[in-house]
């Protein structure tokens, strides 16, 4: 059922404290936890707590959460101290987009400069 943990899914695990990670920050509905491959100097996760495949999924169904998730994403930078030479937030959907965890999440990065487009 959309919106329930998945019993295989990896970011499923993180929230229910089974695996770990680094938590940056935690809200009553998101997790911020550095990313494992980092592909800047800051990089960082923000996932929602309840389990949809993308972001597109999960702003359709709550809307709320996925705005929680933007918020949070600010907040970490802010925490970061990435704000003021700018970060990039990114939700990639799809595996040809390069999306290997099929729980929604936003990457914080930052650190480093940025160019647009991405690759």
């Amino acid at each position: 059922m959309a919106g329930e943990p998945q019993a295989d899914c990896l970011f499923c695990k993180i929230v229910a404290g089974q695996i770990p990670a680094t938590v940056v920050r935690e809200t009553e509905t998101t997790v911020a936890f550095r990313d494992i491959n980092p592909q800047a100097p800051t990089h960082v996760l923000v996932i929602p707590k309840v389990h949809y495949p993308d972001a597109a999924s999960l702003a359709a169904a709550e809307p709320g959460v996925a705005s929680d998730i933007l918020i949070e994403a600010g907040r970490v930078a802010l925490d970061e101290k990435i704000v003021e030479h700018g970060y990039r937030v990114v939700f990639n959907t799809g595996s040809g987009a390069g999306q290997t965890v099929f729980h929604a999440h936003a990457h914080v990065l930052g650190g480093r400069g940025l160019q647009w487009p991405p690759g």
